[in-house]
């Protein structure tokens, strides 16, 4: 029921050339600054380097079902935890202030001087 299958020359060449070019490609988009979209376009080319790696490298191309469905499901999972992570990520409330070593005084409080105590001389 296995087939085996070898991928040409010219294409494990072109993927690796795909694969390089990408990276190249993070590297630039990453000295960019566009906001929230650097991790959302760096994410998206990180899907396409691991899917030409799966398809190409792995052989998912040439496998049976159950293995392209074992696949699509870790992706779906993957997908899944990465929607979860970046809900709690954006939910959180972060406070860096830094916090003081002497305790604030109320702020109705009067600054009258303490008289001296009675008897000490």
């Amino acid at each position: 029921m296995t087939s085996s299958h070898i991928p040409s020359t010219k294409s494990l060449v072109s993927v690796w050339a795909a694969l390089i070019c990408l990276t190249w490609t993070t590297v630039g988009v990453s000295y960019i600054e566009l906001g929230e979209l650097n991790v959302v376009i760096a994410l998206l080319i990180a899907l396409i380097k691991a899917s030409l790696v799966a398809w190409i490298f792995m052989g998912v191309r040439f496998s049976a079902p159950m293995t392209r469905l074992f696949v699509v499901a870790g992706l779906v999972w993957l997908t899944i935890m990465i929607v979860i992570t970046s809900g709690d990520y954006a939910t959180r409330r972060y406070d860096n202030r830094p916090k003081s070593w002497t305790p604030t005084p109320p702020a109705n409080t009067s600054t009258k001087p303490i008289p001296p105590a009675v008897g000490n001389k």
